[in-house]
């Protein structure tokens, strides 16, 4: 049976993981529709929409 210390290190490491996932998710999906279009659009008209 894990200590508690164990425990909350398991806990504190899933809430971070949930973090990371929460808001990487969408920034990720953008990223790899950046690198796998073709032609690969500037990164000014990426950014900024009216360009």
């Amino acid at each position: 049976m894990p200590s508690e210390e164990t425990k909350e290190r398991i806990i504190k490491t899933i809430e971070l993981g949930r973090t990371v996932l929460h808001y990487g998710w969408i920034p990720f999906i953008i990223y790899i529709g950046y690198t796998r279009s073709n032609p690969q659009p500037s990164l000014v008209k990426l950014i900024t929409p009216l360009a």
